[in-house]
Order: C-alpha cells, then structure tokens, then sequence
C-alpha cells in the first residue's frame, strides 16, 4: 500500500510566525500561522485539513459500503466541522461534526443513515481520529 507524504515548516516564534504545509503530490501548498488557527486570517489550519480527510475519507467509505449492497450513489457530500478547545492540559480537538448529504437513487433514509454509521466507525481517518470526545454524524437523502 502506498504511503502518503505532508510536510510543514514553522518559522518564527509562536505568535507572529509563519508556516507551510505541503503534499508531497502537490495538491497543495498552503500558508498557516496561530491566526489562521485561532483567529479569522486568511490561511489554513491543521483542523481544517483534518475536517477536508475526514470528510473525503467518510464519503469514499459511504460510497463503497453502498455500492457493496447493491446502491449506486450519485452523489456523496459531506462537511465536517472540527472543534480545537483550550482544556486543561492544552488545546485538543474536542469534537468533529459530520454531515453529509446523499443522492442514491433506490435508497430509504433509514437504510441510508444505517451505512452512514458504518462508514463513520469505519473509514481509516475515523480510526485515526478515536481519541476525538465526539464524533456527531446527520446523514440525509437529497429529496
């Protein structure tokens, strides 16, 4: 199995340094620094590249467990929300919401939330992510 490759590299001090993250595919090339992470400039963050895995690793799980049952998904979105709080011992993603939408011709919605389920306990990054508190999955069929 192949093995995927990130890089970051931090300059400065905490506050008023500067960093950037790459794929070793070059996927991206993107900017962050503590106020694209704990304020609103414009840049990324660890978390949201958490929340951007977890939720095309969800999808792609959702897609192949329905297709196993015979489903053919037109189409899978997911957003996750990734919660990073201050605790005790430091900040720590407390919380990561998953909602996701699906248009699966042939499907009811309580068989489509049952595969949702499995594909949230299920898919790699899920696993990876076990010490999260929280997980919160809403599936839904697109009428």
């Amino acid at each position: 199995m192949p093995v995927r490759t990130a890089t970051a590299t931090w300059n400065g001090p905490f506050q008023g340094g500067t960093g950037q993250m790459t794929a070793a595919s070059g996927a991206f090339d993107v900017r962050y620094s503590a106020a694209t992470r704990f304020g609103e400039e414009r840049g990324t963050n660890p978390e949201e590249l958490i929340g951007a895995a977890h939720a095309g690793c969800f999808s792609m799980a959702l897609a192949l467990l329905l297709g196993q049952a015979g489903y053919q998904p037109n189409r899978i979105q997911t957003t996750a929300r990734v919660w990073i709080e201050q605790v005790e011992s430091g900040f720590r993603i407390t919380r990561i919401e998953l909602d996701t939408l699906g248009d699966v011709p042939g499907i009811d919605e309580q068989t489509f939330v049952h595969f949702a389920e499995q594909a949230k306990s299920g898919c790699p990054v899920s696993q990876a992510l076990r010490s999260v508190d929280e997980v919160v999955l809403t599936a839904r069929l697109a009428s």
